[in-house]
């Protein structure tokens, strides 16, 4: 039995992420009945957008899924306790410490995973108490860890030295990786980018088909001084690029970020002016479709990857 299947009670070890300003309900219904287990990303959400999108979840799918939650949400405590009381079995939690709210969270009888982004990381949410690891690569998009170690590199550190459940995430968005990371150790995969360019993404129209259009090269991680961040390159990234060449200090970064950027680009579609968090996976995203096609698609390619891959000799 596959960990990652029996711990999350999924048919695919395959988990959406739970990004901001892409991962509402629709997406995370739809992945979750398609077998894998969708997130709903608080992230970009206020307590009362964010208890509408569990309820709205609940009455699409009868499998489960999850929310995940930035743990330097500024409102934290209301979020926790929206989740409780809306029956949610399954968190996600990231960008912060997983102390803070694993133990009670636990007690409540939700099933806890956090996402790293180096083994010291990983240790330490092993150690707070965690159900499993999502270890997510340099290659993921949205923002970053500072190690910048790649998956390829990462995923069998982390397995040689933890023992709970291990989900591989950064540069993932077809089946052929989904079989590599697991050969390196994974017990399943965590997949966002490929997600964004779905029927049921919130994100805006002109942004999946800006990643759609994507190539090699077309990301880039920047603003490393606040919280690195991998995004597309447009008008706002040259910006930034300027910027940099003029030695800037912290608060001119932030002038230049200023607020809801990444909402501006992602969610309302100024291609120019916004914020564009993609994974490098997206020079191999080309087409939009539902997110139970993505999943079937995955599979499919996985299951005809471990078989080619028993054909070859060394």
């Amino acid at each position: 039995m596959n960990k990652i299947k029996e711990l999350l009670n999924i048919q695919y070890p395959i988990i959406q992420g739970g990004m901001v300003w892409a991962s509402g309900w629709k997406l995370a219904s739809a992945v979750s009945n398609a077998g894998g287990l969708g997130l709903i990303g608080s992230g970009s959400m206020y307590p009362d957008i964010l208890r509408e999108h569990i309820q709205k979840c609940k009455k699409a799918t009868n499998k489960p899924f999850g929310v995940n939650i930035p743990m330097l949400y500024p409102n934290l405590e209301e979020i926790i306790q929206i989740i409780i009381e809306e029956g949610v079995k399954i968190v996600f939690t990231s960008a912060g410490n997983p102390k803070t709210y694993t133990t009670y969270l636990k007690e409540k009888g939700i099933t806890v995973v956090h996402v790293v982004s180096s083994l010291k990381f990983a240790l330490k949410a092993q150690e707070a108490g965690v159900d499993a690891v999502v270890a997510e690569g340099f290659e993921a998009g949205g923002h970053n860890g500072r190690d910048e170690t790649t998956s390829l590199t990462l995923i069998p550190i982390v397995k040689k030295e933890v023992s709970i459940p291990l989900i591989a995430a950064g540069g993932i968005a077809t089946g052929s990786a989904m079989y590599a990371v697991m050969a390196l150790g994974a017990d399943g995969v965590q997949v966002g980018s490929r997600f964004v360019a779905s029927d049921e993404a919130s994100s805006h129209i002109d942004f999946k088909k800006m990643v759609v259009e994507a190539k090699e090269g077309d990301t880039q991680l920047t603003l490393k001084e606040l919280a690195p961040v991998r995004l597309l390159k447009n008008k706002f990234y040259n910006d930034v690029t300027e910027l940099y060449s003029k030695g800037p200090s912290i608060d001119e970064l932030k002038a230049l970020l200023g607020r809801a950027r990444a909402k501006r680009g992602m969610f309302e579609g100024d291609l120019n002016e916004g914020e564009l968090e993609i994974g490098q996976v997206s020079g191999l995203i080309q087409d939009i479709k539902p997110a139970k096609v993505i999943v079937d698609d995955m599979i499919k390619e996985f299951q005809e990857t471990k078989k080619s891959m028993e054909q070859v000799a060394i």
